[in-house]
């Protein structure tokens, strides 16, 4: 596990990338936070690190976008999904074979995903604009990514 304080949007920005330049292909992240917590911030950083060129929105109404970049970039919102069985529309076994999955509101889909991933919880710090931001690996290739950041 790590965690960072972030103090601002750039900050975000700034870890997202760092983390996009080390992900592979197949590589699985799911995101949690509140509202408005920077889960669609991180992603952006996350996309300029697989120097996705397309400018990267939250999917909440259309569940998932991809973007092509060094690696493609496949970001799910699953925000609105309330049972497991809605999951099957997305082909999630398509999705993590290729490129990188990014998850927010995932919860649905990681109980019941048993392969390996990195969890990212995004709480509210105690100034204004302040973030936590943790990485809790699950799996040998992300305790190894995490200690690269």
């Amino acid at each position: 596990m790590k965690t960072w304080n972030i103090d601002s949007e750039r900050a975000m920005l700034d870890l997202g990338e760092r983390l996009g330049e080390r992900l592979q292909p197949g590589d699985l992240l799911f995101l949690s936070g509140d509202l408005g917590a920077g889960k669609t911030t991180l992603t952006k950083g996350i996309a300029q690190g697989l120097e996705v060129t397309a400018a990267v929105t939250s999917p909440t109404f259309q569940l998932r976008k991809g973007y092509a970049g060094r690696i493609r970039l496949n970001h799910l919102d699953l925000y609105r999904l309330e049972k497991p069985s809605e999951l099957a529309m997305l082909e999630p076994d398509e999705l993590f074979e290729e490129g990188v999955t990014v998850v927010e509101w995932g919860d649905l889909l990681k109980a019941n995903f048993p392969h390996d991933h990195l969890d990212v919880a995004i709480e509210y710090g105690p100034a204004e604009g302040e973030r936590r931001v943790t990485l809790r690996p699950a799996g040998q290739r992300f305790d190894d990514l995490i200690k690269e950041l």
